[in-house]
């Protein structure tokens, strides 16, 4: 696809595809986009000589080349993007890794009041536009995860570093293995958990990384994305269980964990057994009522109390705001 003659184009990695030239500041993306398989954007770029650098968790290379920037994603074929690449006269054999950067202040995860959360970071002119327009101020990002759909091409640590300076927070969202294949909005593309404890533990030290490469450090909350399922058997207890793991070693990392999910999926599932479990910092739950509090008939009052909790509460909506229209779910927070 020519992003220059489509210039709103959603740019996804949930379907095969293309995309030639730089993403238009407006995509008209689904808020909600899941799942992962082969696609590129090939975009120009003033640096000039060959890189790349490859997420293994994120199935993504990102590789420069004489003027071209190009971001690979993959699914389960991932010999056939190393194909592409190397076909191009890229190093694909020795891909680094990304560095951390400079972390903005500790309270960037904190805010109490009217957040969004849309599927690709929008562009630095649409930040400014909603920050001048709206009530808005904190926006959801999704930082990594191998289910991740949406293309991020404005979502780097200089960004962070200006939406912060700014005013805005940020709700860093992960979206790793799925409860399963096909729930929530996963439509059967969603690489799902089949082995909790290792699995989640290798979500939280990559979703640590992807916070660190974009400058969120130590006491940041990182939201692992867990999507619709239907609760109990099996199920339920692979979803526990990597919860819990994933939260562990978020906190030996130095991280606070949280947890979006629906209400009556996990959020039920985890006031169940918050007791068996290290339970998530912070809940992010999805019930769309459109109310914005952050209190819920099935959440008991005892638990998450102290500024622990964000309520998504109207989703897959669209709003203008200082003439931007953004595809977005809004969200009520009450995060210290």
């Amino acid at each position: 696809m020519d992003l220059e003659k489509n210039p709103d184009a959603c740019v996804r990695f949930d379907r095969h595809a293309v995309y030639l030239g730089t993403p238009g500041g407006r995509q008209d993306c689904p808020a909600r986009l899941r799942g992962r398989t082969e696609a590129l954007l090939i975009q120009p770029a003033t640096t000039a000589g060959s890189a790349v650098t490859e997420n293994r968790t994120a199935r993504t290379y990102r590789a420069t080349a004489d003027r071209i920037a190009v971001t690979a994603a993959y699914g389960d074929d991932r010999g056939s993007i190393q194909r592409i690449l190397r076909s191009a006269g890229l190093p694909v054999a020795t891909a680094q890794a990304e560095q951390a950067a400079a972390p903005v202040p500790a309270d960037a995860t904190s805010f109490r009041g009217e957040g969004f959360d849309a599927c690709t970071a929008p562009s630095q002119s649409a930040m400014n536009a909603w920050r001048d327009a709206s009530e808005y101020g904190a926006v959801g990002i999704y930082i990594g995860g191998l289910n991740r759909a949406c293309a991020q091409p404005n979502l780097t640590a200089a960004w962070v570093r200006a939406q912060y300076a700014n005013g805005w927070r940020f709700i860093p969202l992960y979206v790793g293995r799925q409860p399963s294949s096909d729930g929530g909005s996963c439509a059967g593309g969603c690489a799902s958990i089949t082995d909790p404890v290792p699995q989640g533990t290798a979500a939280a030290d990559d979703a640590a990384k992807q916070a660190a490469a974009l400058g969120l450090g130590k006491g940041s909350v990182i939201y692992n994305d867990l999507e619709h399922y239907a609760r109990g058997g099996t199920v339920t207890t692979r979803v526990l269980a990597y919860i819990d793991a994933y939260t562990e070693r978020l906190h030996q990392l130095g991280y606070r964990s949280g947890a979006y999910g629906s209400v009556s999926s996990l959020i039920t599932d985890l006031v169940a057994k918050a007791q068996n479990i290290t339970p998530p910092d912070v809940i992010h739950f999805a019930r769309w009522n459109y109310e914005s509090t952050t209190t819920d008939s099935a959440i008991p009052a005892s638990l998450w109390p102290k500024h622990q909790r964000i309520h998504q509460y109207v989703g897959d909506t669209t709003e203008t705001h200082g003439g931007v229209r953004i595809s977005i779910d809004r969200n009520r927070l009450d995060v210290d």
